[in-house]
């Protein structure tokens, strides 16, 4: 168990999610009022996906950056200090739309995918819940991200979404492909996709021994009820902790929640468990090694 100060991120509303059908933000003003919601309870980063702003269409991710722009500038000023934590995931070569959007919100953090993952989902009755597909990462590709991160200033937070994208992580380290000026590095363990790392509490207690020296890690946890026991190891182990309407819509007594900010009290609780206090928005700058604070 460590005494180590937990950072709460909140990943506010994801890719594709409806909004018809569930909570979650996408106008500017939504996303901020939730964030402050988030904020409230401990969150010092905000995970950050930019949603379509046509009429109908707040399902649809968008890469404008004056929308990305508008939304990043209404969460800050709704959440002095906070630490923003750009999306980048794209299928395909053509990443210049994430690119546009770092060039101009100038994250503090922003996503690094940093492998390929065939990305499947199954039905019940055993087809496919869409076209199976390939997120695409390779190392050129990864490497695009870096140089752009390491131009704005932003501190990568590599994805991982199986185990040989953890070891993979650490070769691109050994590589010098991350500079030392863009912080410690950093492994989000992403569980609970379909066809990646499952949401395995065991896996927690292996992973850590493949990072690099110095590196800090997260776990996201992509599920229902059944992922609160892994957050709480996660807490135990010094892990950084993420949750939000992104990854799960509901808490742990398996009811739904009603907003980001009930998610992210059920996860202070975990680190307070665990003996843990909530890092500051100024005291995660410092722990991850990023640049002072933005312009509000």
């Amino acid at each position: 168990m460590t005494q180590e100060k937990a950072i709460l991120t909140c990943a506010l509303t994801g890719v594709l999610t409806n909004p018809q059908q569930h909570p979650v933000p996408v106008t500017p003003a939504q996303m901020a009022a939730q964030a402050r919601d988030a904020y409230n309870a401990g969150a010092s980063i905000m995970h950050v996906h930019i949603r379509a702003q046509e009429p109908g269409m707040g399902h649809m991710p968008s890469w404008d950056p004056d929308v990305a722009q508008e939304v990043v500038d209404a969460i800050r000023a709704a959440c002095p200090g906070v630490i923003i934590n750009l999306t980048t995931g794209v299928i395909g070569k053509d990443i210049s739309g994430p690119l546009a959007c770092i060039r101009r919100v100038q994250p503090e953090i922003a996503a690094c995918n940093a492998g390929s993952l065939n990305y499947l989902k199954l039905k019940e009755d055993g087809t496919w819940a869409w076209p199976p597909m390939v997120f695409d990462n390779p190392v050129a590709k990864v490497q695009q991200f870096l140089d752009v991160m390491e131009e704005c200033g932003t501190h990568p937070e590599f994805e991982c979404f199986d185990v040989g994208i953890v070891r993979s992580v650490t070769m691109y380290i050994k590589n010098g492909m991350l500079k030392p000026a863009m912080g410690r590095p950093e492994y989000n363990l992403v569980m609970g996709v379909a066809s990646g790392m499952p949401c395995d509490a065991r896996l927690l207690e292996l992973l850590p021994q493949w990072m690099a020296p110095g590196a800090v890690w997260q776990a996201t946890l992509i599920g229902r009820q059944e992922i609160w026991p892994v957050h709480q190891k996660t807490a135990e182990l010094g892990g950084m902790l993420r949750t939000g309407l992104e990854d799960t819509f509901y808490l742990p007594d398996g009811s739904r929640a009603s907003g980001n900010g009930v998610l992210i009290e059920a996860l202070s609780a975990c680190a307070r468990r665990a003996g843990r206090a909530i890092a500051s928005p100024t005291e995660a700058r410092a722990m991850l090694g990023l640049a002072t604070a933005a312009a509000a």
